[in-house]
């Protein structure tokens, strides 16, 4: 009997429960806020952002995780600057050939040439000229001017700062100092 009084309450609060609930009127809600956001506009000036800050820019000083600070600007005496004194972050354990080769492959063989002779494919179809051999010595190719070139381009060549990332360019380099001196033998 004492079971049956048990069961029977138990079915008496259930039903209970669902007699309360109507689909036609809202219910209850607690911490309406996380169900209805405040809006607000995404790069608009609020007190989250105070003076001249702006969620657009970066804080003053700072740099975005994976990049290194390139103080070198886009002029020919910043990249004769680059090509004197800017050297390679990567130490030889660091530097991977056959990532560099097939990053060069993609990115630089359809001028330069697998060689790196500067007779690619766009050079013997006649659509680009003056695609220079690494192993010019009149331009002295150095680890500063083929980064500097990479990020900012040269000439005829256009940047690749956005297609490689940091790391990458820097494969690039050191494949690209390996067929000059593959050129000079």
């Amino acid at each position: 009997m004492k079971s049956l009084n048990k069961i029977l309450v138990v079915v008496v609060m259930i039903s209970l429960g669902f007699s309360c609930k109507k689909d036609t009127r809202p219910n209850y809600q607690y911490f309406p806020n996380m169900y209805e956001s405040v809006g607000y506009e995404t790069y608009g000036s609020y007190e989250v952002f105070p003076g001249e800050q702006s969620a657009m820019l970066p804080p003053e000083g700072t740099i975005a995780r994976g990049h290194s600070l390139f103080e070198y600007k886009n002029t020919n005496e910043d990249f004769l600057r680059a090509k004197a004194e800017f050297m390679s972050p990567l130490d030889s354990t660091q530097v991977d050939l056959a990532k560099g080769k097939e990053l060069f492959d993609i990115y630089c063989s359809i001028c330069h040439s697998k060689k790196g002779n500067g007779q690619g494919t766009l050079v013997k179809r006649k659509i680009m000229f003056g695609i220079p051999s690494y192993d010019d010595v009149g331009r002295a190719i150095t680890t500063g001017g083929i980064y500097h070139t990479i990020y900012y381009g040269k000439n005829a060549m256009g940047s690749y700062a956005n297609q490689l990332r940091e790391e990458e360019r820097w494969q690039v380099v050191a494949y690209v100092l390996k067929l000059k001196a593959d050129l000079e033998k």
